[in-house]
């Protein structure tokens, strides 16, 4: 038995293949969830494999369906049959709605053979059924709508065609009957932040004899239907690249770093606003660039004109780097996007770009779009993992609270990224200076130093190991040594 794709992007690869032919499934949500849409493409992915469709409808007129599809930019060709299921004459007569001859049994019974008629008269392979709530209270008691709907299934299979029913959950929502009846059952669901768009999500609750994937996938309703972005799942993306030492356009870096950074690995920039964490990013995708590779950029915190504006100020021309092809930086909306959105865009760069250095800028920024702080820390180990595996360098940012004196995050990382790079504020002589050192590297040596650095016109520029003082860490060191040891002089500022 083959499958016939649903015509959802992402959707198909959720059901690890599509709906199988001949068979009868469920899709269930509350009403605006995307179920009329997404039985829409159904119908549509059908009518291009030269299959005749049939929409059966007792809840919305043609008309409103047109309008819903006119709005994707669809046109329902000739082969795409819409049946209007209008109530009996007897339902709207108000005379005969007061007889003792109004017979539920006669209602239900008319329209499940008019149902059956429609079939007859198009023979397609593929069928909607909207919706089962309008059969759910013709059928009055749950005994009749269970031999109802198995009446629907037998009729269907035996003549060899995927049905697709859809149910809005508004007559009986613990009312599992279809559930035991259907082939699959997909249940959609509709979140509301408190700020923010409105976030969608799906999961398949069953699917006899097949391993879909399962959990939660995010998926959004837009301009052409639905679009489906499916779990991350690392352990299925593995791809074969040779681990070596990087190494980029700064000596001192180098050495701070032990030769550069692997490639494969997932790197952690920590330190408070305005100690440089974006621009120390920007050095690493442009000796990315200048090596002829590619790279993207995925900023959360600033607006993209005006980091443009800063790169020049570092002599890093990134609009240059964009019209090359090689660079895609994309500028995300925590409060429009959702996780799963992002993961999509970040595998399209990597699959499809070719992007082999990464930049997340900033994880404050990613947590906006996910305040579930465990559901974060996992979303982050599947796309880290993943990039890993891929042979991807990831920069990661996180903007730590305070400027000097203890630094909090706003959730541990460190223990997912392979390299630990920590940004601080010191005062010395006077003047407030930034401070780097390697606090972790897990593949091969790093120094143990702090170095101090500035960002200019030239670049980052790094000063030898801050031999004479302590505590730099902490924002206010001392002098233990003779002189000031590892400062930068003031003329190369």
């Amino acid at each position: 038995m083959g499958n016939c794709a649903t015509g959802v992007a992402g959707l198909d690869e959720i059901l690890a293949g599509g709906l199988a032919n001949g068979r009868l499934f469920l899709v269930e949500g509350s009403p605006g969830t995307g179920k009329t849409t997404i039985a829409s493409q159904f119908l549509m992915a059908g009518v291009k494999n030269d299959e005749r469709v049939l929409y059966i409808t007792l809840s919305e007129t043609e008309e409103e369906l047109r309008d819903g599809a006119a709005s994707h930019g669809w046109d329902f060709p000739e082969n795409f049959e819409i049946f209007e299921l209008v109530p009996p004459e007897s339902l709207l007569n108000d005379e005969q709605q007061q007889s003792l001859l109004y017979s539920s049994d006669l209602e239900l019974g008319e329209t499940t053979k008019r149902i059956f008629e429609a079939f007859e008269r198009a023979k397609p392979a593929r069928v909607v059924l909207d919706s089962l709530s309008e059969i759910r209270l013709l059928a009055q008691s749950s005994l009749r709508y269970r031999r109802q709907i198995l009446a629907l299934k037998h009729y269907f299979s035996h003549n060899d065609a995927t049905v697709l029913m859809l149910d809005d959950l508004t007559a009986d929502v613990m009312d599992k009957t279809v559930h035991s009846v259907a082939h699959a059952v997909i249940r959609l669901e509709e979140l509301s932040p408190n700020y923010g768009a409105e976030r969608r999500r799906m999961r398949v609750i069953k699917y006899r004899g097949r391993r879909y994937r399962g959990g939660y996938h995010d998926f959004v309703i837009e301009t052409g239907g639905v679009r489906a972005f499916p779990r991350l799942v690392s352990a299925e993306h593995r791809a074969d690249f040779k681990r070596e030492t990087v190494p980029i356009d700064n000596e001192r870096l180098n050495e701070l770093l032990g030769g550069g950074f692997e490639r494969g690995a997932s790197n952690l920039i920590l330190g408070p606003a305005g100690t440089g964490k974006s621009l120390l990013t920007l050095s690493f995708v442009q000796s990315a660039i200048n090596r002829g590779e590619s790279a993207a950029m995925f900023v959360f915190d600033e607006e993209l004109g005006l980091l443009f504006e800063r790169s020049k100020g570092l002599g890093i021309d990134l609009p240059a780097m964009v019209d090359t092809g090689r660079l895609v930086i994309e500028q995300i909306d925590a409060a429009e996007l959702t996780p799963g959105e992002f993961s999509e865009r970040v595998r399209v760069c990597v699959e499809t770009h070719g992007a082999r250095t990464v930049v997340i800028d900033s994880l404050n920024g990613y947590q906006a779009a996910m305040p579930e702080e465990q559901a974060l820390i996992l979303h982050m180990h599947e796309l880290l993992q993943y990039l890993n595996r891929q042979g991807a360098t990831t920069f990661l940012t996180v903007a730590q609270h305070g400027l000097v004196g203890d630094m909090k995050s706003p959730v541990d990382v460190t223990y997912l990224a392979d390299t630990v790079i920590l940004l601080r504020y010191f005062e010395a002589l006077g003047r407030v200076r930034r401070a780097m050192s390697v606090v972790k590297k897990r593949t091969g040596f790093h120094e143990d130093t702090i170095r101090e650095f500035m960002i200019n016109h030239k670049g980052i520029t790094l000063g030898e190991p801050l031999t004479g003082f302590q505590g730099v860490l902490r924002g206010v060191p001392s002098l233990v040594g003779d002189d000031d040891a590892g400062l930068l002089d003031v003329k190369q500022r």
